[in-house]
């Protein structure tokens, strides 16, 4: 089993596992049509949609074999103001793959990358891994524009790879590698 030594701190952040206590503030943005946006087959969710998604995250606190997800809860103050999440998919490979969601309020402020940076100093640190990559919608410029300012590379454009909302879509592909983030960090 593989964890981050919790909880995870930064300049301005906490990041921890979820509990179930972070309903209301996962639901502020779980419920905002400009947060599910860019989310395959998501709408705005109700509360109950919203403790159905709380209850799921809380069960993912470490990653204990190929294909789990690490979700953490991302504290600015008191509230939790997003989640940034690591999904294991290669153990062979040593591969994960990224994701993350904000409440729009709290954009702007570079709290997105502070706590991404974090996770993913984590998973090439103690985790271990040689590749994370991250995937979006080609029309989603504010997460195509967070995965450059981590350092990652556009490794792809998959043109029209998936139906979106019924039309097909173009996705982007990012990756940055353990040595790519070591120099970049050191």
């Amino acid at each position: 089993m593989f964890q981050p030594p919790y909880p995870l701190r930064t300049a301005r952040l906490t990041l921890r596992p979820m509990v179930p206590g972070d309903l209301d503030d996962v639901y502020a943005w779980q419920s905002r049509p400009d947060v599910v946006r860019w989310m395959l087959g998501a709408g705005p969710r109700t509360r109950e949609q919203s403790r159905a998604s709380v209850t799921a995250m809380v069960a993912e606190d470490a990653l204990r074999a190929e294909g789990d997800c690490l979700t953490l809860a991302v504290v600015a103050d008191t509230r939790v103001i997003g989640t940034v999440e690591l999904v294991w998919r290669s153990q062979a490979d040593r591969t994960a793959e990224l994701g993350y969601v904000f409440h729009p309020d709290h954009g702007g402020r570079g709290l997105a990358t502070e706590a991404a940076r974090a996770l993913l100093d984590w998973a090439f640190g103690e985790f271990g891994l040689h590749r994370v990559y991250a995937r979006c919608h080609a029309g989603n410029e504010a997460s195509a524009r967070l995965m450059a300012r981590l350092g990652m590379r556009q490794e792809a454009r998959h043109v029209e790879s998936y139906l979106f909302r019924g039309e097909w879509a173009d996705q982007l592909v990012f990756a940055v590698l353990d040595r790519e983030w070591r120099s970049a960090e050191g």
